[in-house]
């Protein structure tokens, strides 16, 4: 596409020209009207805002009013906002203004047709209580500019969003979760009951910031944008279809989905014991590993893992060629993986390894980051089929200390004393006196025999990359050398 250009007159008289290319849209203003109203882009001089054509939410034309809105930032720092130009085309220019904004929507949205029906869930409970505040003058803002059609439903109580899921209607484009990652293990836990559960299990789910730990938004966004609602609206709006592994979680005769993550011994009594300070966010997690450095509990269980890969050079490696080549054109990668596990320890295929020595925690999951200050799986995929376990030894406190720096960044991975797999299935068995707590997706279970199993490819997410955003390009180093760094 050439570069478009349209002069306009805004309500205060001032003469601004908003050029669009494939790209961007720049908005120049105080300029002198051109001799024809559609030009190829020139430099000048003069002030310009570069806006990217990604974060343009509207255009629309009313008669002879033409109207932009976008997302944008006010400092480098700060988070998106919503804003809007207007003003009127020249004599010359009006006849040019309708094509103009259509080349402006189908830029920005890549020819896809951009109103959408959504249900959207909202919890005024979850997190620091904000749900509904981030909703009503962040997110719904940005869904009306683009003429979303919106049903939104505030949950009440615990276990809403399954009931709600369970009867949810198909025919909507995207399911929008304003909450923390709780309540989508609910919903996906709806799914599970769902008379179409199938097709419950591809509408895309989109999550908005409001949680304390937030991890799946993180995961998706990154780092700079994974905590801010904004930047998550326009991913409903502007997002593809992302097909994520989910986890099938068995205790006893109760079958569950997992979509985040299962800890066992010190990282999950954190979870819980930290849970009335959720009005902290996710300073609460740091507060509760100090605390717990102090008593150092010891987690006594047997895991059994199947087991598919343990070198961890070659998983980041693996990691890098897929973000080198994913695209949401391209087929998933085959995994190695069986589709049909057999569960018996010590079956041909993967290798099932025992573990049984006191740890102070296993964490598996799936997506880098569990939190924003913790990158506890820095070299998971979506839909690798595995899912990633680690499991902690007892180390001294000074070195649980230690390894606080460059959590957030994934330095723990090449920690010794930091056993990492990635696997198809595990087993957890607590010993007769093991004590501590189980939590899944940041809700807390009775710490009992369970197993998991990768479900690939099942969930579906909306998502601006076709791989986790948080990138990790720590290689390895040997253990004394991060010792003597941290």
């Amino acid at each position: 596409m050439s570069s478009l250009e349209l002069t306009i007159t805004d309500s205060i008289g001032v003469l601004t020209t908003w050029t669009l290319t494939e790209t961007s849209l720049h908005i120049r203003t105080g300029t002198s009207a051109p001799s024809t109203p559609w030009l190829p882009l020139r430099p000048n001089n003069r002030a310009v805002t570069q806006i990217p054509i990604r974060n343009v939410i509207a255009v629309t034309l009313s008669s002879d009013h033409v109207e932009v809105s976008y997302v944008a930032r006010k400092s480098p720092k700060s988070g998106l906002s919503l804003f809007r130009v207007s003003g009127s085309p020249s004599k010359e220019g009006a006849q040019f203004a309708e094509q103009w904004c259509g080349a402006a929507m189908a830029a920005a949205y890549q020819g896809r047709s951009p109103p959408k029906k959504l249900k959207i869930l909202v919890n005024p409970h979850g997190g620091q209580g904000k749900a509904n505040t981030i909703y009503e003058n962040k997110v719904e803002p940005i869904l009306r500019a683009a003429g979303c059609t919106l049903d939104v439903t505030r949950t009440t109580h615990t276990n809403h969003a399954v009931e709600l899921a369970e009867d949810l209607s198909l025919d909507y484009d995207a399911l929008v979760i304003v909450s923390g990652d709780g309540l989508i293990h609910e919903v996906l836990n709806g799914f599970l009951n769902h008379a179409q559960s199938e097709k419950a299990f591809c509408i895309p789910i989109a999550p908005i910031p409001a949680g304390s730990g937030n991890g799946l938004s993180l995961n998706l966004l990154g780092l700079q944008d994974g905590l801010d609602p904004c930047a998550a609206a326009l991913n409903v709006l502007k997002g593809h279809a992302l097909k994520v592994d989910l986890f099938s979680f068995t205790q006893g005769n109760q079958k569950r989905m997992s979509f985040m993550s299962q800890t066992v011994g010190l990282m999950a009594d954190i979870d819980i014991e930290t849970e009335h300070l959720r009005w902290m966010g996710d300073l609460r997690f740091i507060l509760g590993f100090l605390q717990s450095v102090v008593k150092l509990p010891a987690c006594k269980m047997e895991l059994s893992i199947k087991v598919a890969e343990q070198d961890k050079s070659k998983m980041v490696d693996a990691l890098h060629a897929r973000r080198n080549t994913a695209s949401f054109d391209s087929p998933s990668p085959t995994s190695t993986r069986s589709e049909h596990p057999d569960d018996t320890p010590g079956s041909s295929g993967e290798t099932w390894i025992k573990f049984d020595k006191p740890c102070l925690w296993m964490y598996a999951g799936k997506g880098p980051y569990v939190s924003r200050t913790l990158m506890q799986f820095p070299v998971s995929q979506p839909d690798d089929g595995f899912i990633d376990v680690t499991i902690q030894e007892i180390v001294s406190r000074k070195e649980l200390l230690n390894g606080m720096n460059g959590a957030d960044r994934g330095r723990c991975y090449w920690l010794g004393s930091n056993h990492y797999f990635k696997a198809s299935a595990y087993r957890a068995k607590p010993l007769a006196d093991s004590g501590g707590m189980l939590v899944v997706d940041g809700e807390p279970f009775p710490f009992e025999e369970y197993q998991v199993e990768v479900l690939p490819r099942l969930g579906t997410l909306l998502s601006p990359h076709p791989h986790y955003a948080p990138e990790f390009p720590l290689r390895e180093v040997k253990e004394s050398d991060l010792r003597q760094k941290t």
